[in-house]
């Protein structure tokens, strides 16, 4: 058995599709297990090539946990750079572990940690690092059937999980507003708890009740939806991840993290990621593959890069068990753990490094000293009404223009 672990959310398992895929190629006669929530199931069938599915959620610190898996041959981490989650994978009892350098938790194997990287080529990377290539262009999605969901219609999103990655309500409703007179049939979607900020919206583009699907979707509806949409009007959350799997066009509203660490690619003009903070490094290229010696490989010259998280992660060591026997109970991995989910422990457009489970210092909450902590942060504050439907006209176009026969 091959044991993935990727317990976090919507984006972070589609930013994840094209190392899962790596591991199923690399391993076509093994059992495939993803560590995961069971709500993402749904997306899980659509990714592929996973076997099954454990129930683990990441997305918070949780209690020690058991593992319904014993001495997998490989156990793989896909969730961030340790020491929790590596210590949370070496409770499995693997037989090897692939991971990225963490001596906190004994693992002196595997590159080192580049805190400027894209997230999809993060785990390309550490997979490459031990002999698998993966491709980091293999975002593509299964597309479901539409089921009961609308077919065409443009998805405005205003949620995202921490309040400095919210654009304001009332310009989505600007938005949603001149896109419906421009004759898009605009629905707002959200989770169950943005239900009431999707009515706001819907309320104040002078959409009916019945254009409000917040809440009312499972993780397999949305991404019927997605997959059958016109448009994607969102913020740095998950949903624009379904986009690009499915070459949805989408316009995506980034701060306080750069689109060059979570954005669409970049050769996919149909996708268009605003930012308005300062600019970012390039996202760090997958190098060619290199199997590695017999062995444990040497470690990559040079220091190591302080890492998105400030410091190690809360939980004291918990070293596994005695040689032999049963290792101890591995605490569940946290936010803080995650190599960079949305929301989680981000650089702010100044560069400030994340401390909370928002992603954005106390002290520096919104991206100044004072700001409300569920103020937009600055760089996606900055962005106005006209310069999001100038890119919506920008992708429509490209979009049109890509489709017509030649």
């Amino acid at each position: 058995m091959i044991l993935a672990l990727r317990a976090l959310g919507i984006g972070d398992l589609a930013t994840a599709a094209p190392a899962l895929r790596a591991l199923r190629a690399a391993h076509p006669d093994r059992v495939l297990a993803l560590a995961a929530p069971r709500w993402l199931a749904p997306l899980v069938e659509l990714v592929g090539g996973v076997d099954r599915l454990i129930d683990l959620d990441g997305t918070d610190r949780l209690g020690p946990y058991e593992w319904p898996v014993r001495g997998p041959e490989l156990a793989v981490n896909l969730h961030g750079r340790g020491p929790e989650s590596h210590r949370l994978l070496r409770a499995a009892d693997p037989r090897r572990l692939l991971a990225y350098h963490c001596p906190e938790a004994g693992h002196t194997d595997g590159p080192r940690w580049r805190p400027d990287e894209h997230e999809v080529h993060r785990w390309c990377r550490l997979l490459d690092w031990y002999g698998i290539p993966a491709d980091p262009d293999d975002l593509a999605l299964r597309r479901p059937a539409p089921g009961r969901m609308p077919v065409g219609v443009t998805i405005v999103h205003p949620g995202a999980k921490a309040p400095q990655r919210r654009w304001p309500a009332e310009r989505f409703a600007a938005v949603a507003r001149e896109l419906t007179a421009r004759g898009h049939r605009v629905v707002v979607t959200g989770s169950a708890a943005e239900r009431d900020l999707a009515g706001q919206v819907a309320a104040r583009a002078g959409l009916s009740a019945t254009a409000v699907l917040a809440g009312a979707m499972d993780v397999g509806e949305l991404a019927a939806l997605v997959a059958h949409a016109r448009l994607l009007v969102s913020g740095d959350t998950g949903i624009g991840h379904l986009a690009t799997g499915y070459a949805i066009p989408s316009v995506l509203l980034f701060g306080p993290v750069a689109p060059a660490l979570w954005g669409p690619p970049p050769d996919r003009p149909w996708h268009r990621a605003l930012w308005a903070g300062p600019a970012a490094p390039p996202a760090t290229p997958v190098p060619a593959p290199r199997p590695p010696a017999a062995g444990s490989r040497p470690e990559e010259p040079g220091p190591e890069k302080p890492g998105p998280a400030a410091g190690p992660d809360v939980a004291a060591a918990r070293p596994p068990g005695p040689a032999g026997g049963k290792p101890a109970a591995a605490a569940r991995p946290s936010r803080r753990d995650a190599g960079g989910d949305p929301g989680v422990a981000h650089p702010s457009a100044s560069g400030a490094v994340g401390a909370t489970a928002d992603g954005v210092p106390p002290a520096t909450a919104g991206g100044r000293v004072g700001r409300p902590a569920d103020a937009p942060h600055p760089a996606l504050a900055a962005l106005r009404v006209d310069e999001v439907l100038a890119a919506v006209e920008r992708v429509e176009e490209v979009a049109v223009d890509a489709a017509t026969p030649r």
